[in-house]
C-alpha cells in the first residue's frame, strides 16, 4: 500500500480548511476493523431508524392520551410551548431523521452505544478522509464517496443546507460536502438566520432558535430535515429503553432481534427523576433510594457517565458530559445535585460506564512529521442515510483514536482521526 505522509495529508486539505478552529492528528492509514466488527456495525442502521420510528410513536401517543402522560411531559421538559406543539403538526407525522450516527466506544466485549445523534457534525470531515484514503487503494468501508452519495440520496431534487451561527464551526466541512455533490447538483450551504424555498437540511439544534429568527416558520415545514422533533434528539430515550416501566412497550412495538442488539450495545442508564420511591423501592442495579445517595457513591461505585439529556447549550461536544470515577467526590456530588434541581427544565441521564479497549494506531508528530505509535482508545461513527422511501443505508464511518489515559472521546488537537477500513 502506498505510504501517505502528513505533507500528503495535509496538501490535500480543502484551500478554507474543513474545521474552524479545529485540529487533529493525522495518521498514516485507516482504522482498521475485522470482518465481523465491520458487519456489525454496518447493519446498524435499520434497527437504530426503527428505535428513532418506535420512539416517535411512543412519544405521540403519549401525547394524546393514549400511553401514560409522563413520558412525554419528560421529553417536552425546559421546550417552548410553540416547539412543543410543532412537533406533533399533522405534515410532520412520518417525518424521521434522514442521516443516523451512534457513538459506538470500541470495547473488549464489543460495542457500546453511548448517543444517537440525528444533527451529527462530522460528515465533512469523514467524507474528505474517506476520499482521501481510498484515492491510495485502502477498502475504506462505505468507499472514497458514500458519504457523499448518501447525503445526495436524502434531498435528491437539491436544496440548502442551514447551518447556525452557533454551528459555524462546522460550516466550512458541510461547504465543502456541498461542493462535492457537483456543479449540477442544485445545492447551497447558507446561513440559518436567512433562507430560501427549497428543501431544507437542518445543521443547528433548536435550542438556539431565539437567535434564528425564521424559526418558527422552520419548523413548521414539511420539506426540513431533520424534521421539527426535538424529543427525537434527547438522550434520555437511551435510558427510556431500560426503564422497567416501559419494559413491555419495548418488547411489543420493537422487533425482538433489534430489541436484543440494541440492549446489546445501550449500556444501562437511568432518568435522573428527583421523584420519591415508596420505602421499599429501590433504583435498579444502583441499589439505592435517592439520587442524594448516589451522589456520595464512592469512586468505586460511581463507574457512571452523567449526560444533560438535549434541549440545552451544553448537550454537545462533550460539555454536559460527567465521568463518575474521573472526578472528585466533591465534583461529582456537585454534579449529581445539580443535576436533580435542573429536573424540572434540563433532565440529566446517567448511565453505565463502559470502557474502551486499548488500541494501537500510527499518528504523525505534528511539529516534525514523524511517525509514531499511540495506545488509545477508539470511537466510531458511522453515518447512515435514509432516503424518501425509508431504505437506510451505511455512507461511511470515522474513527476519533485519543490518548489512553482520556475518559472522554471526541475530536480534540491530540486525537487521530481517519476512516475505517476491513483488516486484512
Amino acid at each position: 500500500m502506498p505510504a501517505l505522509t502528513q505533507q500528503d495529508l495535509l496538501g490535500s486539505l480543502p484551500e478554507k480548511g474543513l474545521r474552524e478552529g479545529a485540529s487533529w492528528l493525522f495518521s498514516p492509514k485507516p482504522f482498521e476493523l475485522t470482518k465481523r466488527e465491520a458487519r456489525k456495525m454496518m447493519s446498524l442502521g435499520h434497527p437504530l431508524a426503527q428505535f428513532q420510528k418506535i420512539s416517535d410513536s411512543i412519544y405521540q401517543r403519549s401525547r394524546r392520551g393514549q400511553l401514560p402522560q409522563w413520558i412525554a411531559e419528560l421529553l417536552d421538559a425546559g421546550k417552548p410551548d410553540w416547539l412543543v406543539e410543532a412537533q406533533s403538526d399533522i405534515k410532520l407525522q412520518s417525518a424521521l431523521p434522514q442521516v443516523i450516527r451512534p457513538d459506538l466506544i470500541l470495547t473488549e466485549q464489543g460495542y457500546a452505544l453511548t448517543e444517537l445523534d440525528s444533527v451529527p457534525g462530522g460528515m465533512g470531515v469523514t467524507a474528505w478522509l474517506s476520499q482521501v484514503y481510498a484515492k491510495v487503494g485502502y477498502d475504506v468501508l462505505g468507499g472514497g464517496s458514500g458519504i457523499v452519495e448518501g447525503f445526495r440520496r436524502i434531498l435528491p431534487e437539491g436544496g440548502q443546507v442551514l447551518v447556525s451561527e452557533e454551528s459555524a464551526d462546522y460550516r466550512p466541512e458541510m461547504q465543502w460536502l456541498v461542493d462535492q455533490l457537483g456543479a449540477n447538483y442544485s445545492m447551497r450551504c447558507a446561513e440559518a438566520e436567512s433562507v430560501d424555498e427549497g428543501a431544507i437540511y437542518r445543521f443547528f439544534e433548536w435550542f438556539d432558535w431565539k437567535n434564528i429568527p425564521l424559526a418558527k416558520p422552520l419548523a413548521a415545514r414539511g420539506n426540513i430535515t431533520p424534521p421539527c422533533k426535538p424529543h427525537l434528539e434527547e438522550k434520555l430515550w437511551l435510558a427510556l429503553l431500560w426503564s422497567p416501566a416501559l419494559r413491555e412497550l419495548w418488547k411489543r412495538e420493537l422487533r425482538g432481534s433489534h430489541l436484543a442488539r440494541l440492549q446489546e450495545m445501550i449500556p444501562y442508564g437511568w432518568v435522573v427523576d428527583p421523584a420519591e420511591l415508596p420505602p421499599h423501592a429501590a433504583l435498579p442495579k444502583l441499589d439505592v433510594q435517592t439520587w442524594q445517595e448516589v451522589a456520595s457513591f464512592s469512586q468505586r461505585e460511581r463507574e457512571l457517565v452523567l449526560k444533560i439529556s438535549g434541549f440545552h447549550e451544553l448537550a454537545w461536544g462533550s460539555r454536559g458530559v460527567h465521568i463518575g470515577h474521573d472526578l472528585s467526590s466533591k465534583e461529582w456530588k456537585g454534579a449529581m445535585l445539580s443535576a436533580i434541581a435542573q429536573f424540572k427544565n434540563s433532565p440529566w441521564m446517567l448511565q453505565e460506564f463502559h470502557s474502551g479497549r486499548i488500541v494501537e494506531h500510527p499518528y504523525f508528530d505534528p511539529e516534525t512529521g514523524e511517525e509514531r505509535m499511540m495506545q488509545g482508545r477508539v470511537r466510531l461513527c458511522p453515518y447512515f442515510f435514509k432516503d424518501g422511501e425509508g431504505v437506510t443505508e451505511f455512507g461511511g464511518a470515522l474513527a476519533t483514536i485519543v490518548p489512553a489515559d482520556k475518559k472522554k472521546i471526541h475530536g480534540m488537537k491530540d486525537g487521530i482521526l481517519v476512516p475505517c477500513c476491513l483488516a486484512h
